[in-house]
């Protein structure tokens, strides 16, 4: 029994889990129902209802649909179709998926029915096709963004196929095929239906046989991906050595290359924790080193040893507030005069060295002040040597 098929929405009340889309008030809805709906392209996890959201479109706006997939698209389709409804009051509804493997030639095929508005281009996409389309196409669309379906949803789309089927069920089964579908409503039925096709009775015996590990959300779509990097950085940030742990099993289980995370463990170890404990720089920077040279899977370990060691240490932002301040003040248009005395001519310099570390002399023509050295970790020490040779 085909699940997907037989269960997929004909409407907006029947969409599951995505209803800042499919509510009422919802834009896109009102603007489809009002028939005003324009070029739009759907970018989301795979099964969360991108195809079904289109064609929800094309039977509310009535509208012929025609379904194509970037990858095998040719533009002489294209052009056939916009001829045959050249002349013509009916519009129809092109839907692409995969739009962001679209090339710029297909693109520009495009551009005139969608100037004209002769046809309604509608895409979909895993990845936010902003960056993969043509300003152009850009300009004359809109782009809405779906979710992973929440479990309470696919719980509820379960039951509805269970009883269409007339199946059985018991209730850990249940949990792990809403569970281990990782959002994606079209894995969980597809899943069902090579059950179902073995036993009416589901059992976890049966399920585990046919998937041993729960789908993995991954870090691969542009929004995940920034989603979970971001995720570390911010647990990290805060000191919860445990939350950034899973971070970063998640996006190392999501296939997220050992030197990027790396490179933003560096990129930490300056923003977030600075001069309260200025080794955090110098092991992220081997850390970066050594993944690069090992690779997986033994560069978990180090990745992981380079994210505990951040979170356990001392937090100061002083370097990062301290250069955007001075990039601001250059920005206003701050261009101070270099003193002579510490331009190339050395005109009144005073060598500190010759002073015991240190001497009063000019370094600005006008006094400024972007540093603010905090009271953690080594960063404090920092702060208390600055202010007594200055008071000296």
């Amino acid at each position: 029994m085909d699940f997907t098929h037989l269960l997929r929405p004909s409407s907006f009340d029947e969409l599951m889990g995505q209803e800042h889309l499919s509510d009422k008030d919802a834009p896109l809805r009102i603007l489809c129902e009002k028939l005003s709906l324009g070029h739009s392209f759907f970018y989301g996890p795979a099964g969360c209802g991108k195809t079904s959201i289109a064609r929800i479109i094309s039977k509310k706006m009535e509208l012929p649909f025609y379904e194509f997939n970037a990858t095998s698209l040719k533009v002489e389709q294209l052009r056939k179709i916009f001829e045959q409804y050249k002349n013509t009051l009916q519009k129809p509804l092109i839907f692409i998926d995969e739009v962001h493997r679209l090339s710029k030639n297909q693109q520009e095929v495009l551009l005139p029915v969608m100037e004209n508005n002769t046809v309604l281009i509608m895409g979909a996409s895993t990845e936010n096709p902003f960056f993969s389309l043509t300003s152009a196409i850009r300009s004359r669309s809109m782009l809405f963004e779906l979710k992973y379906i929440e479990n309470s949803s696919l719980l509820k789309l379960l039951e509805k196929a269970i009883k269409h089927a007339g199946l059985a069920i018991d209730e850990d089964a249940s949990e792990y095929l809403v569970a281990s579908s990782g959002g994606d409503a079209r894995s969980m039925l597809k899943l069902l239906e090579f059950a179902s096709s073995i036993k009416t009775h589901i059992t976890l015996e049966l399920l585990k046989s046919l998937r041993p590990n729960a789908l993995s959300v991954g870090s691969s779509e542009a929004g995940v991906h920034y989603d979970l990097t971001s995720a570390l950085i911010k647990s990290i940030r805060g000191s919860d050595a445990d939350a950034a742990i899973y971070y970063l099993a998640r996006l190392i289980d999501g296939g997220e290359s050992a030197a990027f995370i790396a490179r933003r463990l560096v990129i930490l170890a300056s923003e977030d924790v600075g001069n309260a404990n200025p080794q955090a720089l110098t092991l992220t920077t081997s850390t970066l080193t050594s993944v690069s040279q090992i690779g997986y899977p033994e560069a978990k370990i180090i990745l992981a040893q380079a994210v505990i060691y951040l979170c356990a240490s001392p937090k100061s932002n002083s370097a990062y507030l301290a250069i955007n301040k001075a990039e601001q003040a250059i920005n206003d248009g701050l261009m101070l005069e270099i003193p002579k005395n510490i331009t190339q001519k050395n005109i009144g310099y005073l060598y500190p060295h010759d002073f015991g570390g240190y001497v009063k002399q000019d370094y600005l023509s006008k006094p400024l002040k972007f540093v603010d050295l905090k009271d953690v970790g080594y960063e404090k020490k920092m702060k208390e040597w600055m202010l007594r040779i200055k008071d000296s």
